[in-house]
C-alpha cells in the first residue's frame, strides 16, 4: 500500500498529513469535483464546501442522492417542507427501502461480512449469501412482522443480527437491539416501550473466555413482553436449552433461527423490498442516561441512509476495495454506522467477545489478518492499550484510517498513536451521539490530523459554539450546538405524542436550535477539541471547567490507571472532586496527592485543581464507553441513579456513596 500520508512535527501541533496521492484518490475530493460542476462554483479548501454545504443545505442532500446512486421512488423536490425543528418534514415525496440500497452494490462473490470471534471462530458471508438469508427469514417473517411492527434483537455482534436486522426492513418493519450483557431490567426497560412483535435473541455467548448461559434471562425478558408472536433463538455455541426457553412461552411460538437461514427452499430469487416514505422509522434507540427509564429515539430510514454514506463514505473514504471494523456491541450506535458501511460494496469485520482476550496483542493481530484498512475503537481501549506497555507489536499493512469515539480523545494519545500504533495513518476523532445515529465532527481524507482535535466539522451540519449567552464563539469554550435542521435528526420519541420529552432533551436551552449537550471549543481554521459533556461541566465559583481538560493532566502520571472528575455541591458552591484508580502495586500518598494538583493547576488553572483526591477501586463507564460523570455526581448529592442497565461496571458506584454531602 503507498504511504496516504506523512508523520509531522509535533512542535506546531500538527502530527499527519495526507499524501497528495490519497488527497486526489479520496471520495470527497471527487464529491468537491461534482458540486463544483453542477453548481458552477469553487471551493479554496474544506472549510468552503462546508460553509456551502449549510448554506444550500436542500440542494446539498439532494445531491447526495444523486452522487451515491440511492434507489428511491418519487420526487427529490421539494427537500424540506418545514425549515425548522418542530416537525420533520424532509424529502417527503420520497420512498425507499434502507436495506434495498445497503445491498445495492456489493458484487455477489464479493465479502460482505467477515465475522471473528474471540475464541477463534470464524466465518465469511459474502453478499449473494447475505441477500439470501435476508429473504429467507423476510419470507419466514412475513406472516407475524409487518410495516411499523417492531423486530427486537437481544443478540452478539454476530451476522445474525445484521441479517434480522435487513430482513425486519424488507418487510418495512422496525428494528431495535441491545447486548447480550444487558441484565434482565434493562432489556424489560428499552424492548417493553416499543412492544416487539418479534425477538431474536441467543442462548448464550462467551466473553473473555466464560460462557454465559442466557436460559433463565430469556424467559424472564419473553414473559414481560407480552407483545411478542413469535421468538427466534440463536445456539451459536450449541449449549442452550431450547426445550426449556420453548417451555416457559405461552403467548409464541419459538424458531431456531439456524434452521431457519439454513433452509434454501425458502429462499425467492424475486424477492421484494417494501419501500416506505424517508420519515418512516427505521430504528429504535436508547438513550444511556441513569435517571430513569432509557428514552427511546426513533431514527427514520431515509435520514440515517444519508447521513450514514455521507460520513463513512466521503469523511471515512470508505469504497467497494476496503475493510472496515468498529470495536462495538449491538447496544451502541456504532454497530448501526458500521453496519451502513454495506453500502458501499465493501467488507465489514464484526468481532464477538473481549479486546484483551487472551491478549491486546492478540486481538489487534486477528484485525491485522484480516486486512482492516479502516479500524474503530475508543479512547478507552487506547488507553488501556497504551497501558500495557504496547509498542507497535502488531504490523497493519493495510490499515490508512484509525478512527476514535466515545469519549474525547486526549491529545496525549495522539502522542501514543503516532509513536506506538503506526505512523503513517489518519487519526480521526470523530463525536455526535446516539440522539442523530451520527456525528456532529469527523474526519476528513483532504486535511491535517493536529494532536488534540478533531479535523472539521461533518459537511451539512450547522454546528456552532455558544458563549452563555446564546452567542456563537470560535476559539473559546462553549456549547455544541446545531443551528439549522438535518435528516438524521430524531423522527420522534416514542410515548411523547407531544413531543414534550424530545423538546427538553434538545431545544429547552436554545428554543428553535438543537443543544447537544457537549462542552467544546471551534478553532477558526476549522477544528474541533471536545471537552465531555456540558451538563458534567464542573462550575466552581461560577467558571465553567470542562472534565476532559482536568483528565489531560491526570494522563500524565504513570502511576494512576483511570480518574474521574466531579462536582458536589457545598455551601451554595461546588467543590471539584477527583477519583483516581491506581495501577496495580501503587499507592496515593500526600506527595502524589500534591503532584497532581501542581501538575493541574500548572495545566489549566487554581479553578481545576480538586478540593479533594480520593482513591477508588473503579471507575465507572457505560457501555459504549464513557465516564459516567453525571452518575457518580447524584450520588454524591443525595441522590440514586436509577438505570443501572446502562452502567457496565455497576458494582463500583456503591463505592462512591462515602462520599456523600
Amino acid at each position: 500500500m503507498a504511504n496516504s500520508g506523512t508523520l509531522v512535527e509535533k512542535s506546531n501541533e500538527l502530527m499527519w498529513n495526507p499524501s497528495k496521492e490519497r488527497i486526489q484518490s479520496s471520495q470527497i475530493l471527487k464529491f468537491k469535483n461534482y458540486i463544483e460542476e453542477k453548481e458552477k462554483t469553487k471551493f479554496a479548501n474544506y472549510n468552503q464546501l462546508h460553509h456551502w454545504s449549510v448554506s444550500h443545505k436542500e440542494i446539498f442532500w439532494r445531491h447526495l442522492f444523486e452522487f451515491f446512486k440511492l434507489k428511491y421512488d418519487g420526487a427529490l423536490e421539494p427537500t424540506l417542507l418545514h425549515d425548522n425543528f418542530t416537525t420533520y418534514s424532509w424529502f417527503p415525496h420520497v420512498k425507499l427501502s434502507f436495506i434495498e440500497n445497503l445491498l445495492q452494490h456489493g458484487k455477489d462473490e464479493a465479502i460482505a461480512i467477515k465475522f471473528v470471534h474471540e475464541s477463534d471462530l470464524a466465518q465469511k458471508i459474502t453478499y449473494k449469501q447475505l441477500k439470501q438469508k435476508i429473504g429467507i427469514l423476510a419470507q419466514d417473517l412475513k406472516d407475524v412482522l409487518g410495516p411499523e411492527d417492531v423486530c427486537a434483537a437481544y443478540m452478539p455482534n454476530i451476522p445474525e443480527t445484521i441479517i434480522s436486522m435487513g430482513a425486519t426492513n424488507s418487510l418495512g418493519g422496525i428494528f431495535t437491539s441491545t447486548s447480550s450483557d444487558f441484565g434482565i431490567e434493562g432489556v424489560v426497560d428499552r424492548f417493553q416501550q416499543s412492544n416487539p412483535t418479534v425477538l431474536v435473541a441467543a442462548v448464550g455467548y462467551t466473553y473473555n473466555g466464560k460462557y454465559f448461559d442466557q436460559t433463565f434471562k430469556l424467559q424472564e425478558i419473553i414473559k414481560k413482553l407480552p407483545s411478542l408472536k413469535r421468538v427466534y433463538l440463536i445456539d451459536f455455541f450449541n449449549k442452550g436449552d431450547f426445550a426449556k426457553i420453548k417451555s416457559s412461552l405461552t403467548h409464541a411460538d419459538v424458531r431456531n433461527l439456524n434452521l431457519v437461514l439454513n433452509d434454501s427452499a425458502q429462499f425467492k430469487n424475486d424477492q421484494k423490498f417494501i419501500k416506505r416514505s424517508f420519515g418512516a422509522p427505521l430504528y429504535i434507540m436508547y438513550s444511556s442516561g441513569t435517571t430513569g427509564k432509557p428514552k427511546c429515539i426513533v431514527h427514520g430510514q431515509g435520514g440515517t441512509l444519508l447521513q450514514h454514506i455521507k460520513e463513512i463514505g466521503l469523511h471515512g473514504d470508505f469504497n467497494a476495495d476496503k475493510n472496515m471494523f468498529f470495536f462495538t456491541t449491538c447496544g451502541w450506535m456504532m454497530w448501526n454506522w458500521l453496519t451502513s458501511a454495506l453500502f458501499f460494496g465493501g467488507t465489514i469485520t464484526l468481532y464477538d467477545g473481549a479486546p484483551a482476550y487472551p491478549s491486546f496483542n492478540s486481538f489487534l493481530q486477528k484485525l491485522a489478518n484480516e486486512n482492516v484498512s479502516i479500524l474503530g475503537t475508543s479512547p478507552k481501549f487506547l488507553k488501556a492499550l497504551a497501558d500495557s506497555g504496547y509498542n507497535k507489536n502488531v504490523q497493519f499493512n493495510n490499515l490508512e484510517t484509525l478512527l476514535s469515539t466515545g469519549s474525547p480523545l486526549l491529545p496525549e494519545q495522539y502522542d501514543f498513536v503516532y509513536s506506538k500504533f503506526k505512523e503513517d495513518v489518519l487519526l480521526g476523532s470523530i463525536s455526535g451521539g446516539t440522539d442523530i445515529i451520527g456525528c456532529f465532527m469527523l474526519a476528513s481524507p483532504m486535511l491535517p490530523v493536529r494532536r488534540g482535535e478533531i479535523q472539521c466539522l461533518g459537511l451539512g451540519m450547522d454546528v456552532a459554539s455558544f458563549d452563555e449567552g446564546g452567542r456563537p464563539v470560535l476559539d473559546k469554550e462553549g456549547e455544541l450546538v446545531c443551528r439549522q435542521t438535518f435528516p438524521s435528526r430524531p423522527i420522534g420519541f416514542l410515548n411523547d405524542p407531544n413531543n414534550e420529552k424530545i423538546t427538553q432533551a434538545y431545544f429547552a436551552k436554545y428554543p428553535g436550535i438543537w443543544h447537544h449537550g457537549d462542552f467544546v471549543t471551534l478553532s477558526s481554521g476549522g477544528g474541533v477539541k471536545v471537552f465531555g459533556r456540558s451538563d458534567a461541566t464542573l462550575n466552581p465559583g461560577g467558571v465553567r471547567i470542562g472534565t476532559a481538560e482536568i483528565y489531560c493532566q491526570t494522563e500524565n502520571f504513570e502511576f494512576l490507571l483511570d480518574s474521574l472528575a466531579v462536582g458536589r455541591p457545598k455551601d451554595g458552591d461546588v467543590e471539584v472532586l477527583l477519583f483516581v484508580k491506581m495501577k496495580e502495586g501503587e499507592s496515593l500518598n500526600e506527595e502524589r496527592v500534591l503532584k497532581i494538583k501542581d501538575c493541574i493547576k500548572r495545566g489549566t488553572t487554581p479553578r481545576h485543581v480538586p478540593s479533594f483526591i480520593y482513591v477508588v477501586t473503579d471507575i465507572p463507564y457505560t457501555r459504549s464507553g464513557k465516564k459516567m460523570e453525571l452518575a457518580v455526581s447524584r450520588i454524591l448529592a443525595g441522590k440514586n441513579p436509577d438505570n443501572l442497565e446502562a452502567v457496565a461496571n455497576p458494582e463500583c458506584l456503591g463505592e462512591f456513596e462515602k462520599f456523600r454531602i
